[in-house]
């Protein structure tokens, strides 16, 4: 398991050290185990989950960096769930401050457990209905498996900081939610991802008002 987190890590170009590797494999654990009573994820296996959760969330983490050119940067995770991709950016991006936004308590609650067991001063957690959020603007916001396309950015939109963008996790190209976002969202960038052992079609869709 180790060994192909950090080989599949290294293949999309997000080398880990020790620590990293630990935390994760740690989370991945904790994921397992809350699994069993709060149902945070259909997937059962640990092969599968390190594939489809950890190892996908990771591919984003090399196209954040070119980003941010390495800067320190403010995320929100919207619908963050059991905290993927929020998790493992805070894990790998130490100078990434992570909010993870959900309104189910238990997955809350989760990745709080999470931020404490693990020791990530840098991941924090907000329950509620992103459009009930009136107080903080972030300069980058991500989700995965959320929402489509149109509702993310209509649900997010006041909560963009100026001069940020959204960084839309997707499965295959999602051309009829491209066509149908608003006329002044701009999708500047629809970036292929190759996750190892994972044979299904990932991007990223990169946007931000015109």
């Amino acid at each position: 398991m180790r060994h192909d987190l950090i080989a599949g890590a290294a293949a999309l170009g997000c080398p880990l050290n020790d620590a990293e590797a630990d935390r994760l494999l740690g989370y991945l654990d904790l994921l397992q185990r809350w699994n069993k009573v709060y149902n945070l994820t259909a997937l059962r296996d640990p092969a599968q989950m390190l594939t489809h959760h950890l190892l996908d969330s990771l591919a984003v983490i090399a196209p954040m960096r070119r980003h941010t050119g390495g800067a320190a940067v403010s995320v929100m995770d919207v619908g963050s769930g059991g905290g993927l991709p929020g998790v493992v950016i805070a894990t790998t991006q130490p100078n990434a401050t992570v909010t993870c936004v959900d309104t189910v308590q238990k997955k809350v609650t989760f990745v709080r457990q999470v931020a404490a067991e693990l020791r990530l001063p840098n991941l924090h957690t907000r329950h509620t209905r992103v459009e009930a959020i009136t107080d903080t603007q972030w300069p980058l916001i991500t989700a995965r498996a959320f929402a489509s396309l149109p509702d993310i950015v209509t649900l997010t939109r006041p909560l963009l900081a100026p001069g940020g963008v959204w960084m839309a996790m997707k499965g295959q190209h999602p051309a009829d939610e491209i066509a149908a976002l608003p006329s002044d969202i701009e999708v500047f960038h629809v970036e292929p991802l190759q996750v190892p052992s994972l044979n299904a079609e990932r991007c990223i869709v990169w946007m931000r008002p015109r």
